[in-house]
């Protein structure tokens, strides 16, 4: 990674995920635009019945900072994170912001993660739930325990000092993603924020957490789902004794 921070990195996209989000994502795109001149938009859409994807087409007529990239089926977080960063890095941008289209993500705090970026250095700004200034408005107390706990266990599990590796809101500077072999990844739901984390974390990349204040998205239905919290505890945990055999031959 470079060795100094770089304040000239200006060309950044804010990649937005879409599955049924058609009463949130005009809001989304809005506060977007808003909050800094810097940022354009990828709306990433998985073919949504609900006419996210035709939404998504007029706004970005209206708008030449706004672009769509449909997928013809929905297969996971992960797949279209991957192919909004391969269209993104096809097109020069010097950094690449995730975000929900659901509301959750304060808009208003991207700023933050931009200057996280191109003026502290970081490779890897990842806005946080759950350090110190960080916050969570209007969940359930057993949520913030599962989100909690779940965090922990990846931080024990793997050995990493990240303290919300789950997070969906953050900033990646172009140069490490270029270095992280985007094609090895293949999670697919939430756990692919904590694969992304850990390969970051072992390329030796600046991560830095940014405390923002998350909050419960404006309308729909979360996403979230047994299978996608079983896929998270099997891979971390497998990743995890992957770890640990390897110091342990190391050492030995």
């Amino acid at each position: 990674m470079p060795d100094e921070a770089a304040p000239d990195l200006l060309r950044a996209v804010v990649v937005l995920p879409t599955y049924n989000e058609v009463e949130t994502l005009q809001t989304v795109v809005d506060l977007v635009l808003a909050a800094d001149p810097r940022l354009d938009i990828l709306v990433v859409d998985d073919g949504s019945p609900d006419g996210t994807g035709d939404l998504a087409d007029r706004i970005a007529t209206a708008s030449e900072r706004v672009s769509v990239l449909h997928r013809q089926t929905k297969d996971g977080l992960g797949r279209a994170y991957l192919s909004g960063f391969e269209w993104a890095l096809g097109r020069g941008y010097d950094v690449l912001i995730e975000m929900d289209a659901d509301g959750s993500h304060p808009a208003e705090q991207l700023g933050d993660l931009l200057d996280a970026v191109t003026l502290g250095g970081a490779d890897l700004a990842i806005g946080s739930r759950w350090v110190p200034g960080g916050r969570v408005v209007d969940w359930s107390t057993a949520r913030q325990a599962l989100s909690r706990g779940g965090n922990t266990y990846a931080r024990v599990a793997l050995g990493i000092p990240t303290r919300d590796s789950t997070s969906g809101f953050r900033a990646y500077r172009a140069e490490l993603l270029g270095a992280l072999h985007l094609n090895d990844v293949h999670s697919r739901g939430y756990c692919f924020q904590i694969d992304m984390t850990l390969r970051a974390v072992d390329s030796d990349a600046r991560v830095t957490e940014v405390p923002i204040e998350f909050r419960e998205r404006i309308s729909g239905v979360s996403k979230m789902s047994r299978s996608i919290v079983a896929e998270a505890m099997l891979r971390v945990t497998w990743w995890g004794l992957l770890r640990r055999l390897h110091l342990r031959r190391r050492s030995a």
